[in-house]
């Protein structure tokens, strides 16, 4: 209950005080051990009860509280198309005549009244009743998305009137009039949904010879889903293309658009690359979470004396700070979250991005443009003119950026930046390979935090078991280091889509810049040389961080192995 709302669940219970702090800070670091919701976890401990909240919360929302959902005349339910009421997360429950009474599976939602009286041109009141059950409510009235993405799928395929064509065998008018026919704009519309609800970080529509398929990249992993008939392909991807605002005529170079759009009352912006393949366009969707950035960087797990070395880093008048890692291993939301904290009135914060993903208020953001000659090399002499504390460089390509980047940091700006590295020492190297010099990256390097995401074990299905010698060799541990440490995996349940996973954390390796560090970059000493020092001055290497999260039990021993 009220997953995605863990902070402000947080918050509330630290305002009213009803539950002692230490209790409630002691749950607020199960939830984030363990994955479980904030809320779940209070109930499960014993400090309040489900209802209790709910009346709480109510109180605290403002709105009227439903113990018991009425039964709910026909007319009321079909005052509501269904599809709304799912894409919204209503289920409106009496109507007097004058105000049309809904509940709401995302109470917090505060723009909802408003929208959906202006969508219904009715006036409408939001209550409060327990999400589970509005759920449960909505599916029981109106159905399932699913259910209509089948349905709607099959209708797709009994249509065999449409011949497959290419792009290049219609005019540019029928393509458009192919895009915004009413079964095309339906299906493109629950594709999305079912991408947004399952919590997809990335769509893909992809054309083959014989297929066209559409997959989701859901915790680091692509699921496929039913495929729509292969002559639908040109169809699909025009709407799609219709929705990113770009020229659905150009089909031989690739195109980059976004798309805003309003998901279950909430608002969604999806990152838009198109692909001139052998077989049509490929297009791909990067689903921009705008939750990531209201992340406090103390809800992203990382272990104690990491958060206090950024804490400190970031705090710093001066000095460089590198993020590392492959891509989509989170090194952006790091970062975000990192400058939210220091994101106060009293600093002029300034950020180089390829491209801005986040929009964030009291930040100046600079998109890079390649074409007009904005490089992040440019951006970044400009920037030195704009009398700027903090800058953020999306990511240290070349010599030119690296140089004027540590020429900001030894002028008193903090410079904070991405670096595509396996590790956190192979960061230093990266850049003196670059052709930095050692002597310059050593007085303005003040730490690099190498990170990977790895999957989550479900916490419904999760279960102990003694795994086999082989994999214990693979994550190369000691025998004797386990003892009686319990391992675990997730058998698969429908709450994680029988995948056993659900939900991702963090893995962190931190190199802390000291005397003996500097002096082996000076040397232009190897990355294992500057390792060993790191080592024996107390880092802990991504396996070994890995290792914690196994032995807490909060993912398994295939994924620390394939990540490390």
């Amino acid at each position: 209950m009220f997953e995605s709302h863990d902070q402000a669940i947080l918050d509330f219970c630290r305002e009213l005080k009803f539950i002692a702090p230490a209790e409630l800070e002691a749950a607020n670091e199960e939830h984030k051990a363990t994955g479980k919701s904030l809320t779940d976890v209070l109930i499960d401990l014993g400090h309040i009860t489900r209802e209790d909240l709910l009346v709480k919360l109510s109180g605290h929302l403002g709105v009227p509280y439903v113990e018991d959902v009425p039964v709910i005349p026909g007319e009321v339910v079909n005052s509501v198309d269904g599809e709304f009421a799912r894409t919204h997360g209503i289920l409106p429950i009496r109507f007097d005549g004058q105000t049309l009474e809904v509940v709401a599976s995302d109470p917090f939602n505060s723009h909802l009244a408003t929208d959906v009286s202006f969508a219904l041109g009715k006036s409408v009141r939001v209550s409060l009743a327990d999400p589970i059950r509005v759920d449960a409510l909505i599916k029981l009235h109106y159905g399932e998305d699913a259910a209509s993405l089948e349905d709607l799928l099959h209708d797709l395929s009994g249509d065999n009137k449409t011949k497959e064509l290419t792009a290049e065998q219609i005019s540019d008018k029928e393509l458009a009039d192919k895009a915004n026919e009413a079964p095309i704009v339906r299906f493109v519309n629950l594709v999305l949904n079912q991408a947004i609800r399952d919590k997809a970080s990335d769509i893909h529509f992809e054309p083959f010879e014989h297929e066209f398929k559409i997959r989701y990249r859901i915790d680091g992993a692509l699921y496929e889903m039913a495929p729509p008939p292969k002559n639908l392909a040109v169809s699909v991807t025009s709407r799609v293309k219709v929705l990113a605002n770009l020229n659905i005529a150009e089909r031989r170079v690739p195109q980059d658009g976004r798309i805003k759009l309003q998901i279950a009352g909430r608002p969604v912006d999806l990152r838009v690359s198109t692909l001139p393949t052998q077989f049509g366009e490929s297009v791909v969707l990067r689903v921009l979470d705008q939750s990531a950035i209201q992340l406090d960087i103390s809800q992203l797990g990382l272990p104690k004396d990491v958060f206090d070395g950024i804490n400190d880093i970031i705090h710093r008048p001066n000095g460089i700070f590198i993020v590392t890692g492959p891509t989509g291993c989170g090194k952006t939301t790091t970062l975000y979250s990192a400058l939210r904290i220091i994101n106060t009135s009293d600093l002029k914060l300034l950020t180089a991005e390829d491209p801005v993903e986040y929009e964030i208020e009291g930040i100046m953001q600079v998109p890079v443009n390649h074409a007009v000659g904005l490089t992040f090399a440019a951006a970044l002499r400009s920037f030195l003119r704009q009398d700027p504390d903090v800058i953020m460089v999306g990511e240290v390509r070349d010599l030119e950026t690296a140089q004027i980047s540590i020429q900001a940091s030894l002028t008193g700006h903090l410079v904070l930046s991405t670096l595509h590295t396996n590790d956190a020492p192979g960061a230093i190297t990266r850049l003196i390979d670059m052709g930095v010099e050692p002597f310059l990256l050593a007085s303005s390097v003040e730490a690099v935090l190498a990170q990977r995401l790895v999957r989550r074990i479900c916490t419904n299905c999760r279960t102990s078991y003694e795994p086999p010698a082989v994999l214990l060799k693979q994550l190369r541990v000691d025998p004797v280091d386990i003892g009686n440490r319990e391992f675990f995996f997730g058998k698969g349940c429908d709450n994680c889509s029988k995948s056993g996973y659900r939900g991702r954390m963090g893995i962190y390796e931190w190199l802390r810049m000291t005397e003996g560090v500097r002096d082996l970059v000076v040397q232009k000493a190897p990355t294992l040389a500057i390792k060993q020092k790191a080592l024996e001055q107390g880092m802990r290497t991504l396996r070994d961080d890995g290792l914690r999260a196994i032995f807490d039990g909060a993912t398994s021993i295939e994924e620390i192995v394939k990540y490390t």
